[in-house]
């Protein structure tokens, strides 16, 4: 006799950049293992693999990680992981003023949004002549370039990925008709002032952010502490 296959829930959710709606279900059990098998792993590339696939599952083909914001993947994940094993999670949190007491905090993942900074946007004017076009970082790409131990590569490399367009003047010159020489070129006859205008662009732009506040047992003192991004909300 054949055995009965359980009917799993759908919902709906908005992506933060775009407004649409998208439906999705709770990952399996095989999807948690696909999951628990690379966050054991502790290699970055692996678990953006999981969570990449996972996304495409559960909704249905409809969400490809490989096309869509960083921030945009990283808030499906969560709602999925929310539908499927709980919006409550435990998290450890090293307390910010003696940087070493760990203690635990419960977080609600239905609390979790994309921050939008409101002075954030996609287009930098860098000179009165210039204006750079950004497209946003793919999970892909932040964790390819987040394992370089020098944070100033990561920064110049993750900064002429994501230029999309340069504009100069009345010309438009697209992303397709820029080798990686003539990016490098580019980024390198900036000045220091000039490079940091277009590192704005990361540090404003749209992350899963929120603020908790916790108490270290030992000091008794209060500190507010950041989460931000995908990782911080990881068990």
């Amino acid at each position: 006799m054949a055995l009965p296959k359980l009917e799993t829930p759908v919902y709906t959710l908005t992506i933060p950049s775009t407004d649409e709606e998208v439906k999705y279900r709770p990952f399996l059990m095989k999807e948690q293992k696909r999951m628990m098998i690379a966050q054991e792993s502790e290699d970055d590339t692996e678990i953006t693999d999981a969570i990449n696939q996972l996304i495409i599952d559960c909704t249905f083909n409809k969400l490809n990680p490989k096309k869509i914001a960083m921030f945009d993947a990283e808030y499906v994940f969560l709602k999925i992981r929310s539908k499927s094993v709980g919006s409550k999670v435990e998290l450890n949190i090293t307390c910010p003023d003696d940087k070493k007491t760990i203690v635990p905090y419960t977080i609600d993942l239905e609390e979790i949004n994309v921050a939008m900074m409101e002075e954030h946007s996609n287009e930098i004017q860098l000179t009165d002549d210039i204006k750079i076009v950004f497209k946003y970082p793919l999970l892909d790409t932040f964790t390819k370039y987040n394992k370089e131990s020098n944070s100033s590569k990561m920064l110049f490399s993750l900064t002429a990925e994501c230029i999309e367009e340069v504009h100069f003047k009345e010309e438009v010159t697209n992303r397709v008709d820029m080798t990686k020489k003539d990016l490098d070129e580019f980024i390198e006859s900036l000045s220091t002032e000039q490079f940091m205008i277009l590192v704005k662009f990361f540090e404003t732009m749209p992350r899963l952010r929120h603020k908790i506040e916790v108490t270290n047992p030992k000091t008794e003192v209060t500190s507010e502490v950041m989460l931000e991004g995908i990782q911080s909300f990881l068990v």
